[in-house]
């Protein structure tokens, strides 16, 4: 039994999660249904969705590129179709993209920007009429670099930092609502992300064994214990936190 699994708050509540496939996502779909909600698992790829779906009860997954025409609705309309409500919508779906100004791509940027923030834009609007009824929440994820610089990276940061943006407007905006908006920013991170940016495995192992030695606490950290972090900020115990990007990177930030 986990640490979440032990926790009623969720009981018969329904959360949308994002790049529910693998890493962040998977670990955050698997500890929002062992808290007992439903949810609904949505990624591109429709086989590792399915592992998804086998690593808890409560999960049932949409295979489908949010960035395409209409998918913003087809999600939103998926989950409260099943469930009758909508009370947590979790934008952990994102690209990221080593980039030096030198070697600038506009489609890079394109794709950057459709995936890291139009996307998040759009589902947070179809979500919204329904999370209005159930006081629900919207937890953005970001990055210890949408607000510390990142060289070669300029573009993913630009992207992270516009969600922090939004999600401090979108907090002002809904307060009187009920709805509550937050962040969470992790630092570096196991996951696959940086080998779904281009980077061999053999890269990946350097680019986290760079930054492990920079993080104050020596440790890269697990996608369960982000997962960990955005049940927090979703749950009803933390009513009165809102608009508020809570960085977990073991430090990093500070230096």
């Amino acid at each position: 039994m986990t640490e979440n699994s032990i926790n009623p708050a969720f009981a018969g509540q329904v959360a949308i999660v994002t790049g529910a496939g693998s890493g962040i996502g998977r670990a955050t779909a698997v500890a929002f249904a062992e808290a007992g909600a439903h949810v609904l698992g949505v990624g591109r790829r429709e086989e590792p969705l399915k592992e998804t779906a086998a690593a808890g009860d409560n999960i049932e997954v949409l295979a489908v590129d949010v960035c395409a025409d209409g998918a913003p609705a087809r999600v939103v309309d998926t989950a409260v179709q099943r469930w009758g409500r909508l009370d947590h919508l979790v934008n952990n779906a994102g690209a990221t993209a080593v980039m030096p100004l030198a070697e600038t791509d506009k489609k890079v940027i394109l794709d950057l920007l459709a995936l890291n923030v139009v996307a998040p834009s759009l589902l947070a609007h179809e979500a919204l009429p329904h999370l209005r009824k159930t006081f629900g929440t919207i937890i953005n994820l970001s990055s210890t670099y949408g607000h510390r610089p990142m060289a070669g990276g300029a573009h993913y940061s630009a992207t992270k930092a516009a969600i922090e943006q939004m999600t401090r407007s979108w907090a002002l905006e809904l307060a009187g609502e009920g709805v509550r908006v937050n962040s969470v920013a992790p630092g570096p991170t196991r996951t696959d992300v940086m080998l779904h940016a281009g980077l061999t495995p053999e890269a990946a192992n350097d680019m986290y064994a760079y930054e492990r030695d920079r993080i104050p606490t020596h440790r890269i950290a697990t996608a369960d214990e982000m997962a960990h972090w955005i049940l927090r900020m979703a749950e009803p115990a933390g009513r009165h936190a809102t608009g508020q990007v809570v960085t977990v990177d073991g430090g990093l930030e500070l230096i």
